[in-house]
């Protein structure tokens, strides 16, 4: 049985914002099993410094990530799209163990197969120091809030 994940290429622009929401929803659960299943069996990623590949090291990355990234919520926007590509601006808020929240900043490369899985993605990130009360992002999104944008700062 071929593992499938919809929508499939070619992307129009609601197939690939649902592909960019699908991708938000999984990655606010912090379970990094079920988002591994959104990967190819041999995914290529470079997450940051770090280069990964397969998916026994995305979900050993995911898991050493939301042990260090407490409180982990993320949301992502559509940036832009071709037939196979995705490109992603996303921002997440995370605390550490001392208790010091960050906002994290970023923008995804994805290439998928034919079968909707994602064989490919690189991610830039860079992390600000916030204080709590300059926090934003609570949780998934409410779906009220789903397809709005979200301001740079």
């Amino acid at each position: 049985m071929t593992e499938s994940r919809p929508p499939f290429p070619p992307f129009d622009p609601e197939t690939a914002a649902q592909k960019v929401q699908a991708a938000e929803d999984a990655w606010n659960t912090r379970d990094p099993h079920r988002v591994s299943l959104a990967y190819t069996a041999d995914s290529v990623w470079r997450n940051r410094d770090r280069f990964l590949t397969g998916r026994e090291e995305i979900v050993a990355f995911l898991t050493e990530k939301w042990e260090r990234e407490l409180d982990y919520a993320l949301r992502k926007a559509l940036w832009s799209y071709t037939d196979d590509r995705i490109a992603v601006r996303f921002q997440y808020e995370s605390h550490d163990a001392d208790g010091q929240w960050w906002r994290s900043y970023g923008n995804e490369l994805w290439e998928f197969d034919a079968d909707g899985l994602m064989r490919r993605r690189e991610a830039s990130i860079n992390d600000v120091r916030i204080a709590a009360s300059e926090r934003r992002i609570f949780g998934p999104r409410p779906d009220a809030e789903r397809g709005q944008d979200f301001p740079l700062q």
